[in-house]
């Protein structure tokens, strides 16, 4: 689903040959750096990086990465995402399970005024608390929030910054499809999406990695009006995969105030109170 081959070819674009101290003129063709320029940048021969990019040459050293990630201009991210890339062959992670355990369903139940989230690392939500579903309008369980964003919502619905919302997506499945490259249900998601949305092709075809840690994520929920939330993403540490997302609201801000109209619009009962398919107890 992703190669080291592609990877430096688009790093390798976008990188300004004048922040490189390289000069260029009105009759260079070449978008970004050419491969003779990063090979010489990076202290290797010409031959070795175009095999490189070629995906002919295998296994090069840590010192060679991360030169080459110095070269390219990769923030943190992109450099983890290039070493993982390059072990690939030696060392494939077998896809987590993503199994959600009882305790963190009850974690769930400790968050009542903030939508919360329990994620795979393929954007599956498999559980949600009450305020998740009231915010998605659907139940948590079933719901892929890539999907969501790209085959559903569209750009003035749900996702009130729906161009920075799709470019965290797949920057987030681009990092999900360098660390388990053997996951079929992944590669058919990315497949999906492909097909039915052209600004997804667009993007994937960036390489661009983004790693969801916290910042402001932004609502338009239909009855309720605009939520300025922000999301915590806390990577649970066990072998399972899974995320812990919460939305919260500043203490004293509309979207504190919003929040609490929401949860007054539920009318469903006990049922609807969790959020949480009891399938998913066992999943």
């Amino acid at each position: 689903m992703d190669d080291l081959a592609g990877f430096l070819r688009t790093r390798r674009s976008r990188v300004d040959p004048a922040s490189a101290g390289i000069p260029t003129d009105s009759r260079r063709r070449v978008q970004g750096l050419r491969r003779e320029e990063v090979a010489h940048l990076s202290g290797v021969s010409v031959d070795y990086y175009v095999r490189l990019e070629q995906g002919r040459a295998t296994q090069p050293s840590e010192q060679v990465l991360d030169t080459l990630a110095r070269v390219l201009g990769l923030d943190d991210t992109e450099r983890e995402h290039l070493h993982r890339l390059a072990r690939q062959p030696r060392r494939r992670a077998r896809t987590p399970g993503g199994r959600v355990r009882p305790e963190l369903l009850r974690v769930l139940d400790l968050v009542p005024d903030a939508p919360a989230l329990i994620v795979d690392h393929r954007l599956d939500v498999l559980a949600g608390n009450r305020l998740a579903r009231l915010l998605f309008g659907t139940p948590m369980p079933g719901l892929n929030t890539a999907r969501h964003v790209f085959l559903e919502e569209t750009d003035g619905g749900l996702y009130a910054d729906w161009e920075n919302c799709t470019l965290d997506v797949v920057g987030h499945l681009r990092l999900a499809a360098g660390k388990y490259p053997d996951d079929r249900r992944l590669a058919e998601l990315i497949g999906e999406l492909a097909m039915g949305s052209e600004r997804f092709r667009r993007l994937w075809a960036r390489a661009d990695v983004r790693a969801r840690t916290h910042g402001r994520k932004p609502y338009r929920h239909p009855l309720v009006g605009l939520l300025e939330l922000h999301h915590e993403n806390f990577a649970l540490q066990d072998a399972s995969g899974l995320e812990l997302l919460v939305l919260s609201a500043a203490p004293g801000s509309p979207a504190e105030d919003g929040l609490r109209l929401l949860a007054g619009l539920d009318a469903d009962g006990a049922a609807a109170a969790t959020g949480v398919n009891p399938e998913a107890r066992t999943s």
